[in-house]
C-alpha cells in the first residue's frame, strides 16, 4: 500500500503558477511510476502525464512546455511545477502511485485526496 497526500494547489492569476506536491508513505516509493490527472467540473478526469521510476516523463500536449515533471525519491515526494497557467488549467489535480509498460502507458494503482487549482481573475 502507498499512501499519498497531494498539496500546493490555491487560487492564482492567468500566468501565475503553482508547484503541486505528492508526499508518499506507506510503501517503496521509488520503485513506482507517478502520475498526475486532473477533472474539471464536467469533465472527465484526464491524466495530464507522468514520471517513472527512472524519471522518464510523458506529458499531454496542451501543457507540454509549462508543466514539469520530478521526483526525489529521498524525500518520498513528487513534484509538478505548473507555469503560465490558464484558466482551463483549473481543476482538482490528483497524484497517483502506479506503473508504466514499455509502451508508455500508465496504470493508476493509488490515487491522492486531490488538490483544487483554480486559476482566474
Amino acid at each position: 500500500q502507498v499512501q499519498l497526500v497531494e498539496s500546493g494547489g490555491g487560487l492564482v492569476q492567468p500566468g501565475g503558477s503553482l508547484r503541486l506536491s505528492c508526499a508518499a508513505s506507506g510503501s517503496i516509493f521509488s520503485i513506482y511510476a507517478v502520475a498526475w490527472f486532473r477533472q474539471a467540473p464536467g469533465k472527465e478526469r484526464e491524466l495530464v502525464g507522468f514520471i517513472t521510476d527512472s524519471g522518464t516523463t510523458n506529458i499531454i500536449h496542451s501543457v507540454e512546455g509549462r508543466f514539469t515533471f520530478s521526483r526525489d525519491n529521498a524525500k518520498n515526494t513528487a513534484y509538478l511545477q505548473m507555469l503560465n497557467l490558464k484558466p482551463e488549467d483549473t481543476a482538482v489535480y490528483y497524484c497517483n502511485a502506479g506503473e508504466s509498460d514499455d509502451s508508455g502507458v500508465y496504470y493508476p494503482k493509488y490515487w491522492g485526496q486531490g488538490t483544487q487549482v483554480t486559476v482566474s481573475s
